[in-house]
Parts: C-alpha cells; structure tokens; sequence
C-alpha cells in the first residue's frame, strides 16, 4: 500500500464512511475472525521461533562432540579406560578426553532406573566424553587404532541421535510456518465472505449511489477503508491477548525439554507486532478484491 492509500485508510471520508453500516454480524465477524487469528498466529510464531532455537541447540551441542563406551571385564577397566585417554589425547583434532565419574553416569541413568541406582555392582560400561576441535578428527582411523589397542572401546559420534532430532525439530518449525500462512488464507477467506455479505446488503445503496455519480472506486473504498480498520483492531486485540498467553508459558528448563521455553527471546518480542499489519493488509486485498468483484457484478 502507497502512502496515500495509507493516509485515506486512516484519514477516511466522512460521506463514504456512511455507505458500510459501523455495526451488524459482519462487523462483529470480522473483528472476531481478525482476533482469533492473530491470536493463534503469535502462537505459531513463538512456535516457529522455539524450533528454530531448539534445532540450533541440538546441532551445536551434538556436532562437535563424542562418547566412547568402554565395555571391558572390571579387572580390565581401569586401564583400559587410562589406555584410551592416553589414545584420544594424542589424536590431532581431540580437543578434549574426559571420563564421566560415577556419579555423572549415575545422573545420566537416574531418569530410567531411579536416583539409587547401585552402579557399582553392577556392570556399567565406562563412558567417556570426547570434544573436537573445529577441524575434526579422522574417526575411521580413531577406530581402527582403538579397536587394535582397546578391544572394549565403541566410539559414537552422535549422528543416528543429532540428525533425527535436527530433522524433527526443523520439520515442526516448517509446520508452524505453514500454520501462519493457512492462518493468513483462512483471514482472506472469512473477510471476503464478510465483505460479500456486506455488499449485498447494501446493494441497493450502491445502485443510488451510482445514479448520483459516485465511482466505483468510491464506493469500493468505503468499504475497504471499513474492514481493513476493523481488521487492524482485531488483530491488535489479538496480538495483545497471544503475548500475554505466551508470557504465562513455563521458562525454559532441563526438567521440561522442548516442552519449555516456547516463549519469544529479546528482540523477537518485537516480530508479533507486525501481525495486526499483514492482517490489515489481508483484509486490504481481501475487501478491496471481493468490493471490485461484486460491484462488476452489480453492473
């Protein structure tokens, strides 16, 4: 929209703001559908954005590292643990080779068998935890060199856990951006039945109007002018009560996963006050389209 178009949307005009009735189910409807929609559309948002964040986490925090698990007779465990620090600490692109203690694993199998897990009578490999350096390391010749050296040493790097987690998390933030634009369709579709109705209403309005002179355009712009209004204060109310609603979500935390955490970060507060604007925009084309059709039809 130009700035004139702008300025006449929000300026109006008096005699042709008298052609739309202020009040009716279509004004009602549309003011609903417009909050309903924007209220939903934040939610999609801060959904989309979450994934975003959490596909983000998963890669960085998977990518550049490593477990090895030692599964070795316990007489044996001790030194082969010692012998394969010894073997990843003279690696080129190892930049770092610990092993957990006990009571690290212990935490790591707390979720599935309790707090009071006795790991030491039981047979629990040894796991240790390998970080690379930006350039990496060669892992078929890590492995070949371990099982020649450690025959109890089973190197995973994570791909078979970080690739489907990436995967689905991407997948569910392309979903939420599918959600808005079915979200933005269903606005049009629902404005435009509105404007029909409203035009029809008032067909026989419309047909003194053009006996006096008044243009098509004239009269399509009272109507326009009317719903993209009515669709930019719905929104807004929208907006308002989807931000409070994402506000009162839970914070992210460890104990909740990526059931945590859905909210908006920093400047992404700022991203859903552009929804009552694409819905006024929506309503814009909408209006403007269905006023243009109906009007040819009235001919």
């Amino acid at each position: 929209m130009s700035a004139g178009t702008i300025r006449s949307l929000l300026m109006g005009d008096k005699q042709a703001d008298r052609v739309v009735p202020p009040t009716g189910f279509t004004a009602r409807l549309t003011l609903f559908v417009s909050g309903a929609m924007a209220f939903l559309a934040v939610f999609a948002l801060a959904l989309s954005l979450a994934s975003g964040r959490l596909a983000d986490r998963w890669a960085d925090e998977l990518a550049r590292s490593a477990t090895l698990r030692i599964n070795a007779p316990a007489d044996q465990m001790a030194d082969q643990t010692m012998m394969a620090l010894k073997i990843l600490r003279q690696t080129p692109g190892v930049a770092e080779a610990r092993a957990l203690t006990a009571e690290e694993q212990t935490a790591l199998l707390s979720p599935w068998f309790g707090p009071n897990l006795p790991i030491d009578t039981l047979p629990v490999p040894q796991l240790i935890e390998v970080r690379e350096t930006d350039e990496g390391y060669d892992q078929a010749g890590l492995r070949l060199r371990l099982s020649a050296e450690v025959p109890g040493a089973v190197l995973d790097d994570h791909t078979r856990w970080r690739d489907p987690l990436v995967a689905a998390a991407t997948s569910l933030r392309r979903l939420a951006l599918v959600s808005i634009l079915l979200i933005g369709g269903a606005t049009a579709a629902m404005i435009t039945l509105a404007a029909n109705a409203a035009l029809a209403a008032n067909a026989q309005v419309i047909e003194v109007l053009r006996l006096v002179g008044a243009r098509d355009r004239f009269i399509a712009s009272a109507f326009v002018r009317r719903f993209t209004l009515r669709a930019l204060i719905g929104s807004s109310v929208g907006v308002v009560l989807g931000m409070g609603g994402v506000l009162l979500l839970p914070e992210a935390s460890q104990e909740g996963g990526f059931l945590t955490g859905l909210g908006f970060r920093g400047v992404g507060w700022l991203l859903p006050l552009a929804v009552p604007i694409m819905g006024a925009a929506v309503a814009f084309a909408a209006t403007w389209a269905a006023a243009h059709r109906t009007l040819k039809e009235l001919t």
